[in-house]
């Protein structure tokens, strides 16, 4: 695609710094270096894409490799996706722009079921086939990975490969192969194949027969000698696993804009409906010394203002109090705000929230999923009421204003009581609420059970679509009062959730089916179209409830069988029966072990970290006190190229970023919510570029104005950059008359002559403008715009008077005085070169 053809189409799209692939810590190589084209593909926007942490793990470890590239392809937004097909232009790679079938490798994240017609939808605009038996090596290999593998048969025939498990050193192992492969020349897709399925933790689906029997039961057999049975990839120690000391610092607004370290992998509460908990055995907590050191280099190269701490209930690392001591004396003078974001009742307590309050108050959610004593039991969610009234109790008092509560309708063995006992706990906690005149309130949000593979739950059955509609139709009329806001997963969705987490190869063509029906973004409600997605069904004969509402028996086969994940059949089952009786199976981090299988103790074993084992001696010093000076500077900078894409909103962040990676010492506001004492001149529209745009910062400590223009220009992405840098005693530049002159250049149809001259020869020139809420006012062109000069037959400049708050900008010039279309003012390039006061 020709840069003018790129730019044409993202002046088109909403959101267009999804496209640009310029962010801070990308990683653009030299083709001339590498021998491996990698593409780690996401099937969702930017915005869910950038914010899922394992992308960032396997950016950076497969880019640590001389000899390999690895890029990223999100899935494009539907405006995006029309362009492309429209201009027969195909989806290509972040970094680069070099379109996905010229890669060797592109290797999907398998997050979320309904994301899977996404994956067929970035194969379509990469001009690739749906199907593995359908591609040569003319084509790249498509291989995935990622939590929904662990039931791999839906989509198996897509895939060449898939990574079951800690996918961190299987992917290097996969890269180096298909390195030996390329080097041997022999061509042969099937050798490659050979050469992956013999690594720990992957599946070839194309090694395997599949039929179905007389009860509709899917077997599956390997085609050739061999175990049959795919073993999940662990890694055992996290210390000694690669992780981004420098990760991608995303534009716009992605899902979780911060800094997120992973303080910890796997889970041993045994929640008996919790997929997380159980596949990603045992639990392997990361040495405190070694975050605290992620948190010093992730810090600086990012320039975030907030930290999460991530892990499946980031409250049982053992080591948190001590840690979020450490960081808080690291973070406290850098106003860096620490979240916890997976917390269960009992683990939030208020030393833990004294820690975190001393930046500012976070918000946290718990998780009760049940409402009554009896069901918390049935899934071994191990926690009390008193837990969790005692802790909401204490955030109340502490200080914090939203409380998020997490439930579940469908759950095995429920009833109508454990309905009731939802109510009645919200309905506790509102009292806590507003003890005292707090002005606070509780999120409840309700999902059905969905049952989903390796799980104690995996034979359960799930509610019909009816059930589940009146359970929270109940929920939601009970739970209607002050206070309360009540949100809920809409059950269609979770029934089709249902369908692909214990479906089999049965699927493939329903899957295919309902793509070509229309069926896309299925993760977001604005584009989720169940009608849709039933004419699919229809069309293929899928028996939904053969899948969903059907109770399964302990011993029929199941599509996962040959996935073994560590925990054992023999343990899901023993728990299965626990749950029926509302049995508790205690944590094996505190007491002993439960035989579940996962643990070899030969490698594969827990491994935490003792309380209280970061030394003094770690603790690093707060910086000193600045010296008092307050000095306030004027910033002048260019926005120019790409950058025009950027919106205000990200700009500020940019920029406030990137005066914190530069080490400025900005001055803070005073509050609850500290900000930087960062002022901008009024906003471009955007896809304007400008020569000259301002603003403001108050800086504490001496500093030089060339200073921070080259340490700004070091940290800035592509196309804005610091002119100038001066002392200023003004917050914004006085309010008067102000002429500016724009550069416009059209690449479709012509800036007339004539209309320029009748426009001189008028008296006046009057357009209306409606404002959003539908009120219209008269503005008169000729008293706006001073000059128009004509530079040859598709570029003017014009000199637009500002007075008052009154202006108008050149897009409104080009509409009303050369009657161009709104698309034609989108794809022209503006440019801001100058301005002036009068």
């Amino acid at each position: 695609m020709s840069h003018n053809s790129r730019q044409e189409i993202l002046s088109l799209v909403e959101k267009p710094s999804r496209y640009l692939g310029s962010e801070i810590n990308r990683v653009l190589k030299n083709p001339g270096d590498i021998r491996l084209r990698f593409a780690l593909a996401f099937p969702d926007l930017y915005e869910i894409a950038t914010s899922h942490f394992g992308i960032q793990i396997l950016y950076h470890t497969l880019n640590r490799h001389p000899e390999i590239s690895a890029e990223r392809v999100f899935a494009p937004a539907m405006d995006m996706a029309v362009h492309l097909e429209k201009k027969k232009t195909p989806l290509a790679s972040l970094e680069s722009g070099t379109p996905i079938r010229k890669f060797d490798v592109v290797g999907f994240s398998l997050l979320y079921e309904l994301n899977y017609t996404n994956v067929l939808l970035m194969l379509k605009l990469s001009d690739i086939p749906f199907l593995s038996k359908d591609r040569d090596t003319s084509h790249p290999f498509i291989i995935a990975g990622g939590p929904c593998t662990v039931n791999p048969e839906p989509v198996a025939e897509f895939f060449d490969a898939m990574v079951i498990g800690d996918g961190e050193t299987v992917v290097v192992e996969m890269a180096e192969a298909w390195m030996r492969w390329q080097k041997e020349g022999s061509g042969i897709k099937g050798k490659l194949l050979e050469e992956w399925s013999i690594i720990r933790g992957v599946y070839i689906p194309g090694f395997y027969d599949v039929d179905f029997d007389t009860s509709g039961f899917q077997r599956i057999r390997m085609k050739r000698n061999g175990p049959g049975e795919v073993q999940r990839a662990v890694v055992e120690d996290l210390d000694t696993a690669p992780f981004p000391d420098s990760p991608l610092v995303p534009f716009g607004n992605p899902v979780h804009d911060r800094l997120r370290l992973e303080i910890s992998r796997g889970c041993t509460r045994g929640c008996r409906f919790c997929q997380a908990g159980m596949i990603y055995r045992p639990v392997r907590e990361r040495s405190p010394r070694q975050l605290l050191s992620l948190y010093e280099k992730s810090i600086s190269s990012t320039g975030y203002e907030d930290l999460s701490l991530l892990s499946l209930s980031t409250g049982d690392y053992t080591c948190i109090v001590p840690l979020l001591k450490q960081l808080m004396a690291r973070s406290h003078n850098e106003h860096v705000a620490v979240s916890l974001p997976s917390l269960r009742a009992g683990t939030l307590t208020p030393e833990i929230m004294e820690q975190i309050k001393k930046v500012r108050k976070t918000g946290f959610t718990i998780a009760p999923e049940a409402g009554s004593q009896r069901l918390r039991d049935v899934i071994n969610k191990n926690i009390t009421q008193a837990d969790i009234v005692n802790t909401v109790r204490d955030a109340f008092d502490l200080g914090w204003k939203v409380i998020k509560l997490y439930f579940m309708v469908g759950l095995p063995t429920e009833t109508e009581a454990d309905l009731k006992a939802i109510v009645d706990l919200v309905s506790e906690l509102r009292r806590d609420m507003k003890k005292g005149g707090r002005r606070a309130k509780i999120n409840v949000s309700i999902a059905t059970f969905v049952p989903k593979p390796h799980t104690p739950f995996q034979w359960a059955s799930q509610n019909d679509l009816n059930q589940s509609s009146r359970k929270i139709r109940w929920l939601k009329a009970k739970l209607k009062k002050p206070g309360i806001h009540f949100k809920w997963q809409d059950p269609q969705v979770s029934r089709l959730e249902g369908l692909w987490a214990r479906g089999d190869r049965r699927l493939t063509n329903l899957l295919i089916k309902a793509f070509e029906t229309g069926c896309v973004f299925d993760g977001w409600s604005d584009h989720f179209n169940y009608h849709l997605w039933m004419e699919a069904v229809r069309n293929t004969g899928v028996d939904i409830d053969y899948y969903n509402t059907r109770p399964r028996a302990l011993g029929e086969p199941l599509p996962w069988d040959h996935v073994q994940l560590g925990v054992t059949g023999d343990f899901l089952k023993a728990e299965w029966g626990k749950a029926v009786l509302a049995e508790f199976t205690p944590d094996c981090r505190t007491g002993d072990c439960n035989r579940c299988g996962v643990c070899d103790f030969d490698g594969i074993e827990p491994r935490i970290h003792e309380d209280g084992k970061i030394g003094v001696g770690d603790t690093k010093p707060e910086k000193g006190v600045n010296s008092g000076i307050e000095r306030r500077f004027e910033i002048i900078y260019a926005k120019q190229g790409a950058a025009r894409f950027f919106g205000h909103l990200e700009l500020m962040s940019i920029f406030t970023r990137a005066i914190r990676r530069a080490g400025i010492p900005v001055k803070f506001s005073q509050g609850f919510h500290p900000k930087p004492k960062i002022s901008f001149e009024d906003p471009l529209p955007l896809g304007m570029e400008s020569h000259h745009e301002i603003f403001w910062m108050t800086v504490l400590d001496p500093i030089a104005p060339e200073t921070i223009t080259q340490a700004l220009n070091r940290q800035l992405p592509a196309g804005l950059f610091i002119k100038t840098c001066r002392v200023s005693n003004h917050k914004k530049s006085p309010v008067g008359s102000v002429e500016t002159r724009y550069r416009v250049k059209i690449y479709d149809g012509v800036l007339e002559e004539k209309r320029i001259n009748s426009f001189s020869e008028k008296p006046e020139w009057v357009i209306t403008r409606t404002n959003r809420k539908g009120r219209t006012r008269q503005i008169d062109l000729k008293k706006m715009v001073s000059a128009i000069e004509r530079i040859d037959t598709g570029e003017i400049r014009l000199y637009i008077i500002s007075e008052g708050g009154l202006t108008v900008r050149p897009a409104e010039v080009l509409v009303h005085l050369f009657e161009m279309s709104a698309s034609q003012c989108q794809t022209a390039k503006i440019v801001k070169e100058k301005r002036h006061e009068r």
